[in-house]
């Protein structure tokens, strides 16, 4: 997920596989090739060039080697232009360890009554909580050119690279990965929203649903799952961005079995 990046589709497949020529990459280029590349790494995106030929060096990578940041936020409201970002936590994951953590309120003066009962997050939690702009630039220092992961990624990555921009601050260019994608082709369930996955799999036993940490925790829980299920040959970053899209999803139960185990708790306690 590149937003506002100046190459086609065709050459980020081949940044990420095979290779781009010099001049593909110059001819897709307003600027000059030096400041691009600079202008890029600012914007945690980190293109090597390697036997004449350029590259995502995530595709270099080792999975025990990468840095991976688990992201989650809570909002008021799922529309950039006229709502922002309560809650934003994540950590930063090396080798199946957490290496550091970023959890923080955003000041925010209107929350209404619906978000409130999902999150637990009233306007009164956040009147001594950084402000949005503070919290974006303490993040972007945080996340770096990290590979960025969230539960159905897409939400996150472009709600947090929108308010970079409304903050004055660049787009982001972090190579991503969809921890609930990952999910489809390596964990069998019957759904596969966290809470589910969560209640089914035990990932964190102490999880608060849409609290921004314990939702970050419990994915990390189901990213370590997925990758010790993952039975392909992943040699690096791009071999694991390209299988949670293009590997086969796992068949799915034709009943519940969280329902089944439900109905069978009930029996037990009727008999009683």
């Amino acid at each position: 997920m590149l937003t506002e990046f100046p190459l086609d589709k065709k050459s980020i497949s081949r940044l990420a596989s095979r290779g781009l020529s010099l001049h593909s990459i110059r001819s897709q280029l307003d600027d000059g090739l030096d400041f691009s590349l600079e202008l890029w790494r600012a914007q945690g995106l980190n293109i090597v060039k390697k036997r004449g030929y350029f590259y995502f060096d995530t595709k270099f990578t080792p999975i025990d080697k990468a840095e991976f940041c688990i992201v989650d936020i809570e909002t008021n409201g799922s529309h950039l232009d006229r709502h922002q970002i309560i809650e934003l936590s994540a950590i930063k994951v090396i080798n199946g360890e957490i290496t550091d953590r970023f959890d923080t309120l955003v000041k925010c003066n209107v929350i209404n009554e619906h978000i409130t009962r999902i999150t637990g997050i009233s306007a009164e939690d956040t009147k001594d909580a950084p402000a949005l702009k503070d919290v974006l630039y303490d993040f972007k220092l945080f996340l770096g050119d990290a590979i960025f992961i969230a539960h159905d990624v897409k939400f996150d990555y472009r709600f947090i690279s929108g308010s970079f921009e409304m903050v004055g601050l660049e787009p982001l260019l972090n190579r991503s990965l969809c921890s609930l994608a990952l999910a489809e082709r390596t964990v069998v369930s019957f759904r596969y929203a966290l809470s589910y996955l969560n209640d089914f799999y035990n990932l964190n036993p102490n999880a608060t649903h849409h609290r921004a940490m314990s939702d970050v925790l419990t994915t990390f829980g189901l990213f370590k799952m997925s990758l010790k299920n993952c039975t392909e040959h992943i040699n690096n970053v791009e071999d694991l961005i390209k299988f949670s899209k293009d590997a086969p999803r796992l068949k799915r139960p034709k009943f519940d079995p969280l329902k089944k185990v439900e109905e069978e708790k009930k029996d037990e306690e009727s008999k009683e």
